[in-house]
């Protein structure tokens, strides 16, 4: 059996369900390259109580864990939801395929997280990601900008999740870039980090100021928000007192 889990967004997240099935599994994977853990992979084995192996892209890429769970239960755990990334969905396509028992177990990710910003969710539009430019390469793509641009143009708030390796300062600039050649005119943003934990932080800042953020933990994302409702705007208003430090 592969049991695909969901952590969640803290480091007890992770559900009962979850924890029963780790405990039938004699080899237990993480996942390491999709999202930054708000928390070390040593606390987790002492929450979990098993030896915890990182598994990064190529390993998952590969399919070697569906093999390995052809003979024995395996469990890969991922922060968040476990079907977030087009990359699971892949690995539970090939394992069904190959006619070997998969199990998902869900737990709640960003996408339920960022109702702590005072957004309404069904006021969101498509969400982008924001990579970690190659400039060497010449990889410096810019097309999450055009889905800021088809959401603004229906009023609709834009999620940006961030490649976990690329800091705040980088992203920022890549963002300005991003948003001058697709000419989007940008005038707050909403920078939400570790989401979901004890140490949750929702800024909400002109974004020609974000320079002046002292610190931004990770993970963290960002949010262009569109045309606000009054109580959406209230709630972000409150956040500039609340959590904000410049």
């Amino acid at each position: 059996m592969l049991y695909l889990i969901g952590l969640g967004m803290d480091l007890e997240g992770i559900s009962l369900e979850g924890l029963r099935a780790i405990e039938r599994c004699k080899k237990v994977y993480l996942e390491n390259y999709t999202a930054s853990l708000p928390y070390s992979k040593e606390k987790l084995e002492k929450t979990i109580r098993k030896t915890i192996i990182p598994a990064n892209r190529e390993f998952i890429e590969s399919f070697r864990i569906i093999g390995e769970a052809k003979k024995e239960n395996v469990a890969l755990l991922i922060y968040g939801n476990p079907l977030a990334a087009t990359t699971h969905i892949t690995l539970v396509h090939e394992a069904r395929k190959k006619k070997i028992k998969c199990e998902i177990i869900h737990g709640a990710s960003i996408w339920d997280a960022i109702a702590e910003t005072g957004l309404q969710l069904y006021k969101f539009g498509k969400t982008s990601s924001i990579p970690k430019w190659k400039k060497e390469c010449g990889y410096e793509p810019t097309s999450f900008a055009e889905i800021i641009k088809q959401n603004l143009s229906i009023n609709a708030h834009t999620l940006l999740l961030v490649d976990p390796s690329l800091e705040f300062r980088e992203c920022l600039k890549e963002l300005k870039e991003s948003a001058k050649k697709h000419k989007i005119k940008i005038d707050k943003i909403i920078v939400c980090q570790k989401l979901g934990t004890k140490e949750s932080k929702v800024i909400y800042i002109d974004f020609k100021k974000c320079e002046k953020l002292k610190e931004v933990k990770e993970p963290y994302c960002i949010i262009i928000p569109s045309k606000l409702h009054f109580t959406e705007e209230e709630f972000l208003e409150s956040c500039i007192s609340r959590d904000t430090k410049i």
